[in-house]
């Protein structure tokens, strides 16, 4: 196993790698939507916000020359569902001509009161 760490993407604020590569898989932790160089959400805006989680695991990609096609499989943890709509207009216009599995999970509080929190699981082979 190896341990993948970037500036592309924000400082872990606790103890767990930004990213862990086993075999051929790389699982991300889960990236909520704080500026990289800041360390702050970027906004209240929901659709920022995941806007933000996306580029932060794109920038984990990055660190691995890997692209966004390498995604296989997103977890996503929202507050409230009912931005279920803003969610798929975002992802939308990230994702062009691929689209990743995805679930989406409605919890009650997310670290540092964030809207939203993206995961992704990620193959070494496109």
């Amino acid at each position: 196993m190896k341990t993948i760490n970037t500036d592309n993407a924000p400082k872990a604020i606790g103890p767990y790698s930004q990213a862990v590569k086993h075999n051929n898989f790389m699982f991300t932790s889960g990236q909520i939507p704080l500026d990289p160089d800041t360390g702050l959400i970027v906004s209240q805006n929901f659709k920022e916000q995941v806007y933000q989680c996306l580029k932060n695991i794109q920038g984990i990609l990055e660190e691995e020359n890997l692209s966004l096609t390498a995604i296989i499989k997103l977890t996503v943890y929202v507050i409230d569902l009912n931005n279920f709509s803003k969610l798929n207009e975002v992802f939308e216009d990230f994702f062009i001509d691929f689209y990743p599995a995805r679930s989406a999970v409605e919890v009650s509080r997310l670290p540092k009161d964030s809207q939203v929190e993206i995961e992704a699981i990620c193959s070494y082979e496109n």
